[in-house]
């Protein structure tokens, strides 16, 4: 029985973070024999109950301390957790995780992380030191490894896959369209469905009022239906609100939170996506809908890229012309960009073999 235990942000009501989590587990599960799953979690009986994993308290000193004399092998990820940017600690906590790892002389895997932006000096020679003496080191894309070198890590020691969550199957359209039903949402299969994931923590600034104009413009000029998703259920409903304030029944926002396969299915209702959200963005992928993406953090931009197509803009410079213009390119060329992106993703699926694989190998070495 290999005893594993996965840190990563999870807990938080983050449909992008909660997809990793999945895709991690039931790949883990359906590749290695014989495993024991622990999660570090901030709802230790939310997490276990709905992966069917053990869990324990990320806050508490003494269950992380326990949880990792325990463990075999410790996975640090998915996501973005080596980073200052979103906060100055949490890269310290992450960090911090692994050194305990190694005080208890145990294997540590970083899997599918973004790393970065890693802005302070101090934070990028600590995550160096650190991962320079981990067991294996594999990032979701060149961004990351080309950073990692930057810092001071042996280029040779990193091996690039790709987000874990594109390894979630596409799901049926029937779930999302009655939960669509549920919130207030009323098809109509003459028009065009829009959905936006929006992340944006000021809910007066430039970005929102070119966002509102330009979904007022879809409105009248497209007679486009409007639904706004929330990704990240704390952060993203005060900009649903706001919107949805401003623009009133034109739009359908979404109130209540859902899981993963309900995510999915509910993207895979959209014409278009329209996304600030990386994990919006995959999902789109998954469930083949055409997407736009408005970048605020350079990971929009490498997911893009691994995909061969590009961010629209970034937030700061958002204007409601541009986004027209892309939103008629966009339409226009659907089909065409719907086989791109299936073909980029099923390459990329067949890099994330590399992270059970180095696990499997990893842990017959003594």
């Amino acid at each position: 029985m290999i005893r594993i235990l996965i840190s990563g942000y999870y807990g938080f009501n983050n449909i992008g973070d909660e997809s990793i989590l999945r895709a991690v587990v039931d790949n883990l599960r359906g590749k290695l024999n014989s495993i024991d799953i622990t999660v570090l979690s901030q709802n230790p009986d939310y997490t276990a109950q709905k992966y069917g994993v053990h869990s324990v308290n990320r806050k508490s000193v003494k269950d992380i301390l326990n949880a990792v004399r325990k463990c075999d092998l410790l996975i640090s990820g998915g996501g973005s957790l080596l980073q200052d940017v979103t906060s100055k600690k949490s890269i310290l906590y992450y960090l911090m995780i692994i050194w305990v790892a190694f005080f208890f002389r145990k294997k540590v895997f970083i899997y599918s992380q973004g790393i970065g932006p890693i802005l302070s000096k101090i934070n990028r020679r600590l995550t160096a030191a650190t991962l320079r003496h981990v067991s294996g080191v594999v990032v979701r894309d060149e961004a990351s490894r080309d950073l990692l070198i930057e810092i001071g890590v042996r280029e040779d020691k990193i091996i690039v896959t790709a987000d874990p969550v594109l390894r979630i199957k596409k799901t049926e359209l029937a779930t999302g369209r009655e939960i669509l039903m549920k919130e207030g949402f009323a098809p109509d299969d003459e028009r065009m469905t829009v959905g936006f994931a929006i992340r944006e923590k000021k809910t007066d600034s430039n970005f929102v009022d070119e966002l509102c104009i330009s979904i007022r413009r879809l409105i009248e000029e497209y007679q486009a239906q409007i639904v706004l998703i929330p990704f990240h259920y704390s952060e993203d409903m005060a900009v649903i609100e706001e919107i949805e304030a401003r623009l009133g029944k034109d739009v359908c926002c979404i109130k209540h939170k859902y899981l993963t396969n309900e995510m999915l299915s509910i993207i895979g209702n959209m014409d278009v996506l329209v996304g600030v959200r990386l994990h919006a963005l995959i999902h789109a992928a998954i469930m083949d809908v055409p997407m736009i993406a408005i970048s605020y953090d350079p990971k929009i931009n490498s997911f893009m890229h691994s995909i061969d197509l590009k961010a629209m803009c970034s937030v700061y410079d958002f204007k409601n012309e541009f986004f027209i213009e892309e939103f008629d390119k966009t339409v226009s060329r659907s089909d065409t960009i719907k086989k791109k992106v299936r073909s980029r993703i099923d390459v990329l699926i067949k890099k994330l073999d590399n992270n059970e694989e180095l696990i499997r190998e990893l842990m017959k070495q003594k």
